[in-house]
């Protein structure tokens, strides 16, 4: 966990959510969405408003996004925090439980993986593999595979129990409440069972969404990538595209050799260093060992 996610460091507590999990937030905005969409197009208020409106509608990722990305592109986002719900486009059942499960899912198995990564990698971790689930999805329907419409937050659900069968294989987890199994085995049975239900086609299950957001986290957690960049790759962007003169002791990126973000490496290592202590040094690999190399070696030099 990186050391401003720690509630010691913490300055302001009266910032909103500064005491919340990250699991937390996603689950509270998935509820509160659900919610929100069930009075503005539910059955309680459909005799009450004349004009309805339904958030599914308008939030859900839809098959032909490439022909009009530039105007709908947040449904890459957007549809990961919706479930089934009223829909006036699209009729269907109403019911809780397409939330229930990925929510008590996403409890059960997300405070550990959030554990590993700290809050702000976490939420960065999950709305990314959300977008490269419904990326997933959006290709394979334009070469022939499941249409229409997506909601639901199985992608990203998924991605989080990838990363904790990796971290955690032999860890018994009751099937269906009852048969004890190890994780890896209850990992197996998911990828069995999308794998089938994507090359069958059929059904209101995205199992190619699935297959994606769980490969997305198996790479995240073998390669041992970190997404704190992310958030700045804008302003990078922007950075290059502007003409600037070049000086020889100029790395290319704006900023001498010697002047390395070291906020972002005491990150890196405060969240290397909380793995290490509950998975062990053996977990690490090898780019988690080069930043404890890299980090060490800067102490040093600045200590002679």
């Amino acid at each position: 966990m990186a050391y401003l996610d720690r509630g010691y460091y913490r300055t302001d507590r009266s910032a909103p959510l500064s005491e919340w999990t990250g699991v937390g937030i996603v689950i509270a905005i998935n509820i509160a969405t659900w919610l929100l969409n069930f009075i503005l197009c539910g059955n309680l208020v459909r005799e009450v408003v004349p004009l309805q409106f339904s958030l599914n509608d308008a939030l859900c990722l839809e098959s032909d996004l490439p022909r009009q990305l530039l105007t709908r592109f947040w449904q890459l986002l957007t549809y990961g925090f919706l479930h089934d719900g009223p829909s006036l486009r699209f009729p269907g059942p109403f019911s809780p439980l397409h939330l229930l499960f990925n929510m008590l899912t996403l409890w059960f198995f997300g405070r550990e993986v959030e554990g590993i990564m700290g809050r702000a990698e976490f939420l960065r971790f999950y709305c990314t593999s959300i977008v490269v689930a419904g990326m997933a999805w959006v290709g394979a329907a334009q070469f022939g595979g499941q249409g229409g419409r997506l909601v639901g937050a199985s992608g990203g659900v998924m991605a989080v129990l990838a990363v904790f069968i990796w971290y955690f294989p032999r860890q018994t987890l009751l099937l269906w409440g009852v048969l004890p199994v190890p994780a890896w085995a209850l990992g197996v049975l998911y990828f069995l069972s999308d794998l089938q239900g994507a090359t069958t086609g059929g059904g209101n299950v995205a199992h190619v969404a699935h297959l994606a957001g769980a490969t997305f986290g198996v790479l995240y957690a073998w390669r041992g990538w970190d997404l704190t960049g992310l958030m700045e790759l804008p302003s990078r962007l922007w950075r290059r595209t502007r003409m600037r003169v070049v000086r020889p002791d100029d790395d290319g990126t704006g900023r001498r050799p010697d002047d390395e973000d070291d906020e972002t490496l005491q990150q890196s290592v405060d969240r290397i260093l909380a793995k290490i202590s509950r998975s062990g040094a053996s977990s690490l690999t090898p780019n988690e060992r080069d930043t404890l190399t890299r980090a060490s070696r800067r102490l040093k030099e600045r200590s002679r």
